[in-house]
């Protein structure tokens, strides 16, 4: 093993320029043939529109100047110094927002020479890359968030990155994401132009599949029962203003506090989002079930009286009939008492009293109201049962 490594000093002090690419002299482009192990894989945030990854990059390349006869067995390297000595691809990650080197314990970095002089440069890194996401469907939604992978100083004559042939993008063993589902991992190439060249460059895209569960416990099935809850008014007797009141507001209350706290961990996006069209909607049922009682309660207490009415007053009744009186043009009734004397039998009384007068039918505009009452406790479910079938038939498709 030592003669290796002494071989490999004398190869790397003879004429060996770390600067120059491995086939410079040929005047042809290095390939460079790249693999991404994702370690760990972070929950990507909307607001900040990132996601934060654990990855091993791995490069391979032919570097025909470190092959030597007399080296027969692969030699790993993690010496700092010797890393330095060879040349390696200048690459970098254009979507990363901040990357991490890991030191610990040691610096984690491994490039393996090969007998045939292919070298295995190896190396651990901790990223945060951007993600750009539209969230008009947001929290139905499916993203697509890459990670990009392109040569800094080298143009495309000097250095052609490629992916490995199978399997160019490896998920760690029990990988899982706490809010999506990762539905299809796709590699290819690309290519960046600027002005002073064309650079060689690679795309993963992580296809993602956002987790209904935590949003359908925390934001969809507390306001389904809000506005349920709204609808209990419509069985309450019209009366009860009180808790009919109590009733409407606490509920709307209830459904713009859970708006609130949902858009709280939202960015301010200027477009409509999915859950914004839902709480819209909900608190537009519990508004419109406060608004029913106000209407129904007016028209309740509203009494149109005419002229006469308001001359008229209800006569007495004895026995069971009313007996009117006139007294200087104005008729008014009389209550006529009946007193028994002791000297008159009571035969000559009437045994059977008749009964009293049936209680008088509600005014039509009290019909109404309980017939608006009526007619709500079916319309409201059933406009919102036709409402969520749009809505999760849309948004699901």
């Amino acid at each position: 093993k030592m003669d290796h490594l002494q071989i490999l000093d004398g190869l790397l002090k003879n004429d060996y320029d770390r600067r120059a690419t491995p086939t410079n002299h040929l005047n042809n482009a290095t390939t460079v043939t790249c693999e991404l192990y994702i370690r760990s894989f972070g929950s990507i945030s909307p607001v900040t529109m990132d996601y934060e990854v654990d990855l091993y990059l791995r490069q391979k390349w032919q570097d025909e100047r470190l092959k030597h006869a007399e080296i027969t067995e692969a030699l790993d390297l993690n010496d700092p110094n010797l890393v330095k000595a060879i040349w390696k691809p200048e690459v970098y990650f254009p979507n990363a927002k901040h990357a991490e080197f890991q030191y610990v314990t040691v610096p984690n970095v491994l490039v393996r020479i090969n007998p045939d002089g292919e070298i295995l440069y190896m190396l651990r890194l901790k990223l945060t890359f951007s993600c750009m996401m539209d969230l008009s469907k947001f929290p139905l939604d499916s993203q697509v968030c890459t990670m990009e992978v392109a040569s800094f100083s080298k143009t495309i004559e000097e250095l052609s990155l490629e992916w490995k042939t199978m399997n160019p993008v490896i998920m760690g063993k029990g990988l899982r994401m706490p809010q999506f589902e990762i539905v299809k991992i796709a590699a290819s190439d690309c290519q960046e132009s600027f002005q002073i060249g064309n650079y060689s460059c690679l795309v993963a895209e992580f296809h993602l599949s956002r987790s209904v569960g935590f949003h359908l416990v925390q934001s969809y099935l507390p306001t389904i029962l809000i506005v349920v809850i709204s609808w209990v008014s419509f069985w309450m007797d019209v009366d009860s203003v009180p808790g009919r009141t109590t009733l409407g507001v606490t509920t709307l209350l209830a459904v713009s506090s859970q708006s609130s706290g949902i858009q709280s961990g939202l960015p301010q996006v200027s477009y409509v989002k999915a859950i914004d069209v839902w709480m819209g909607t909900c608190t537009a049922f519990v508004f419109c079930a406060l608004l029913e009682f106000t209407f129904v309660n007016y028209m309740w207490r509203k009494q149109p009286l005419t002229s006469e009415e308001k001359k008229k007053k209800s006569p007495e009744a004895v026995n069971g009939k009313a007996v009117a009186r006139s007294t200087e043009g104005s008729e008014s009734a009389v209550a006529v008492t009946v007193k028994k004397c002791s000297g008159i039998e009571d035969s000559t009384l009437p045994q059977n009293v008749g009964p009293g007068p049936e209680a008088p039918p509600l005014a039509p505009n009290k019909l109404r109201a309980r017939r608006i009452d009526e007619l709500s406790r079916f319309c409201f479910p059933l406009a919102f049962a036709v409402f969520n079938v749009f809505y999760w038939s849309y948004y699901l498709s």
